[in-house]
């Protein structure tokens, strides 16, 4: 019964992330079934180290949703997926190393987000590799790296990002901000790698476009995954009278943060990007209600929610939360233009992929052809207590997220400069 109920439960949520496509669904007009095969997805991320609870959360994620995609058919009948997973212990050099094995074992698609200081390398040799071996093309499917250049400077074919970047959180973020009159002092706290800086630099720009009378009292960089005792750097937010705090930080970095803030007792509010990933919302708990909040593409009480059911059987199956939507849309989108190229030939398959639009669990998603960063609705939502509109509280704290502000895709796309170099079609 249990399993029964749980494979009803993956095939709701899979309608939903990948719209609503059986065995016999032909996709576009003059594709043909893609032949039985086993498509393997290399998840090339941190499963030792200081953000091994992350990845390992992560990987389940990813496998349940090729457990999904293959039990659906979603491209077609006898395709299988299956994830192989490499630790690339958050270390580039480690992930470029693994790359060689990946393309010695004929894999030809990578699943990788934990830091854009990996996406950004990883992206480049992938490129490169493509060039000097069209036979062992490997298309990078990005879940979670989410610095803007990957996007913009340096875009590439091969990349397709498929959460929302830096800016464009930001750009949501600083237009909720704008209208809370109470926030006058701010305080920037990230980590020194790409997205970091980032993070900082657009809520630099953005508050002093949107909101001028601001000040930024402070601002610090922290080594990534190094720091293990966050009380300095709280002192230095409460001596500089800051009343709220912005920061892009996740993993350990910011589990850490946040319980050195609650051991402190800083009130300051913190705006965040990843306070529902794995360990934040326990590291909160009560100290973190009505005072922090996360920009997100989506989170368990969201209204007319079409992924309660995955979300569910998830925390019944692991014990942990269920957040990634991003692994939901970028099997689902795999596997959808794997059906309309008829192939899972990467080469096909991206030149597939590249503008594609279709049924997502928050509205239409699209895959913009021009940059290939996903377009997608954004969240802001606040740590409260559950009960009434909260319905999931978050890791058994008795707190959950309550939506405070839906932004819709055309107002959290940003502009890109990408130009981007296209092979030739097949």
């Amino acid at each position: 019964m249990m399993r029964a109920a749980r494979a009803i439960a993956l095939a709701v949520a899979a309608v939903a992330a990948s719209g609503t496509v059986t065995a016999q669904t032909r996709g576009a007009a003059g594709s043909v079934a893609p032949p039985a095969q086993t498509v393997r997805i290399a998840y090339l991320d941190p499963l030792s180290g200081p953000f091994a609870a992350v990845g390992q959360n992560i990987l389940k994620h990813f496998q349940v949703a090729a457990e999904t995609a293959t039990a659906r058919q979603l491209a077609g009948a006898g395709v299988r997926f299956e994830i192989v997973p490499f630790d690339s212990k958050g270390s580039p050099q480690e992930a470029l190393t693994l790359l060689r094995a990946i393309a010695d074992q004929g894999i030809h698609y990578v699943v990788q987000g934990q830091g854009s200081h990996v996406a950004i390398p990883l992206s480049e040799a992938i490129t490169r590799n493509n060039e000097r071996n069209p036979k062992q093309a490997i298309v990078l499917l990005n879940y979670a790296a989410i610095d803007p250049d990957l996007t913009n400077s340096r875009c590439s074919f091969w990349h397709f990002a498929f959460d929302a970047n830096t800016e464009m959180k930001m750009e949501a973020l600083t237009d909720y901000i704008k209208d809370r009159s109470e926030i006058r002092n701010v305080y920037l706290l990230n980590q020194n790698y790409s997205h970091g800086q980032q993070t900082a630099r657009y809520a630099r720009e953005l508050l002093a476009r949107k909101r001028p009378d601001v000040k930024i009292v402070g601002e610090d960089f922290v080594p990534l995954g190094q720091v293990r005792d966050f009380s300095p750097y709280i002192a230095k937010i409460r001596a500089a009278g800051a009343d709220t705090v912005i920061t892009g930080n996740w993993g350990t970095d910011l589990v850490l943060f946040v319980r050195a803030a609650r051991d402190a007792g800083l009130t300051a509010g913190f705006y965040t990007y990843y306070a529902g990933v794995i360990g934040t919302p326990t590291a909160m708990g009560a100290s973190g209600a009505d005072r922090v909040r996360q920009v997100s593409y989506w989170h368990p009480n969201v209204a007319n929610n079409p992924l309660e059911p995955v979300y569910v059987d998830f925390k019944k199956r692991f014990g942990e939360e269920w957040y990634v939507l991003a692994s939901y849309n970028a099997l689902g989108m795999l596997a959808e233009a794997i059906k309309r190229a008829g192939s899972a030939e990467p080469l096909k398959v991206a030149h597939t992929m590249s503008g594609m639009k279709m049924s997502g669990p928050m509205g239409e998603i699209e895959m913009r052809a021009s940059d290939h960063q996903l377009q997608q609705p954004l969240f802001i939502s606040t740590f409260t207590k559950a009960g009434g509109p909260v319905r999931f509280d978050a890791e058994k704290t008795g707190f959950g997220f309550r939506t405070e502000k839906s932004i819709p895709t055309y107002v959290a796309s940003t502009p890109t400069s990408c130009n981007m170099q296209r092979p030739a079609k097949p």
